[in-house]
């Protein structure tokens, strides 16, 4: 069975027609209505007349906030590490009485 779809994507007044899987079909459907508000919210707050300006930017901040979460995710595991290291070394000595 196929779980291919035929979809179409509009970003930037361009319409884009997509196949992908079933399962991905929600989530750039998200992503196009994020970057269409991004767009509007960047030509509302700036005196920025092309589209291609806006896109750029639109690029930039979504690939600053992916960057921004690795560094969180990289503190986390960092911190989850430490933690288990010392629950570790908690029950070793209980466990060595």
């Amino acid at each position: 069975m196929n779980d291919k779809l035929k979809i179409k994507i509009s970003i930037a007044d361009r319409v884009y027609p997509l196949t992908v899987e079933m399962t991905q079909e929600e989530s750039l459907r998200a992503a196009a209505k994020k970057i269409d508000a991004m767009i509007k919210q960047f030509e509302e707050n700036y005196a920025v007349r092309d589209k291609q300006d806006v896109l750029a930017m639109c690029a930039l901040q979504f690939a600053s906030q992916l960057e921004q979460k690795k560094t969180e995710v990289a503190v986390l595991d960092t911190d989850s590490a430490d933690r288990l290291a010392q629950l570790n070394n908690a029950l070793e000595k209980y466990l060595n009485k």
